[in-house]
């Protein structure tokens, strides 16, 4: 039923209209119920102002003026896949083509035509990189899904920085390892790890360390050392910050402190201090929001939430008419989910939050 943009013809209208009508009957909106079929709200609206009528849309009744000839289009093809041109984009042939004195059809012109004819490959031997977004990783517990990245830090000198290395667990937000470092090097990396790993009695069969495409994060003696331990990498898309989002999160927290230096670090020693100053603050104090503002790892999260959960009930006895549904959610978050599938949600789940 789905594609967005192609006619349908009176029967697949009709269709539509009914399985539309018991939907929006049965409690379902019509934007999400749409969707399900593939189609616009406003496409379904226009077919019940029209009862179901034909479309419309009959298109150009002539072809263009300047529509290629067939001799031409296959002149574009003959050239494209000629020995000379085989290997090169449309975008390398057309410049040629000018240096020899030739005019045979515009860079869009060829690849419209390529696509058309299925032959906008890749043309050489080497083929591109593909990167797929990294799979789901699911954290149930502490210390399963430990998530770091490296930032910069000004110093007092022009062009000189000091690099923070930072380890963050998943599911508890606990930072398990921040150290600022005068240079960016896997050997740093592998030292910071090796020495959270061993303070915090890791299990290596179920820990997945995850961070970017730094040369810090894939480099050798970073691999080997996680290798020799046993804990799975991850690493994000190239160029997407999106895919590491808690320690990105977690460094826009940390230089939009109040109390962050306006001024450049003089010296190793003061940013590790600052640096040692905020994670006592993080990670006794600071709340978060995605796990319903409660810090994890002091065993307060139960207590804490069922005392809220407390408040709001007592607050809804004493005025139910200001309470229109449930109260707050104040339940433990069970599961948290670095990089989540995108699944597209089913039509049963769309007419249930319609209802």
């Amino acid at each position: 039923m789905g594609g967005r943009g192609r006619r349908h013809g009176p029967l697949e209208r009709q269709q539509a209209l009914v399985l539309m009508d018991e939907a929006t009957t049965s409690g379902a909106r019509l934007r999400p119920a749409a969707e399900i079929l593939g189609l616009a709200a406003r496409t379904i609206q226009r077919w019940r102002c029209q009862d179901g009528g034909d479309d419309g849309r009959n298109g150009p009744l002539t072809a263009p003026a300047n529509k290629l000839t067939s001799a031409e289009r296959q002149e574009v093809l003959s050239v494209a896949n000629s020995p000379q041109y085989r290997e090169l984009s449309p975008k390398q042939i057309v410049p040629r083509l000018a240096d020899d004195g030739r005019y045979v059809a515009s860079e869009s012109t060829f690849y419209r035509i390529l696509r058309e004819e299925n032959q906008l490959a890749h043309r050489e031997r080497c083929r591109p990189a593909t990167h797929r977004r990294p799979r789901e990783k699911v954290a149930t517990g502490p210390c399963q899904v430990w998530s770091w990245d490296i930032t910069y830090l000004r110093s007092t000198i022009t062009g000189r920085f000091f690099y923070l290395y930072m380890i963050l667990d998943v599911w508890s937000r606990k930072i398990i390892a921040a150290t600022v470092f005068s240079k960016e090097c896997g050997q740093n990396s592998a030292l910071l790890f090796v020495e959270a790993f061993h303070r915090h009695g890791v299990d290596p069969k179920g820990l997945v360390l995850h961070s970017d495409n730094g040369g810090p994060m894939k480099g050798s003696t970073m691999l080997a050392t996680l290798q020799r331990l046993g804990v799975v990498p991850s690493f994000s898309r190239p160029g997407v910050s999106n895919d590491n989002p808690f320690s990105e999160s977690l460094f826009r927290t940390l230089k939009y402190r109040p109390e962050y230096p306006a001024r450049p670090f003089a010296s190793e020693y003061e940013a590790q201090r600052w640096v040692d100053a905020f994670v006592h603050w993080y990670n006794t104090e600071h709340q978060h929001s995605e796990i319903r503002f409660v810090i994890r790892d002091y065993g307060q999260e139960a207590a804490k939430l069922s005392k809220r959960r407390d408040v709001y009930e007592q607050a809804r006895k004493k005025t139910p008419s200001r309470w229109t549904r449930q109260t707050r959610n104040w339940n433990p978050v069970a599961i948290v989910r670095l990089n989540p599938e995108r699944k597209r949600p089913s039509e049963e789940d769309l007419c249930s939050e319609a209802a």
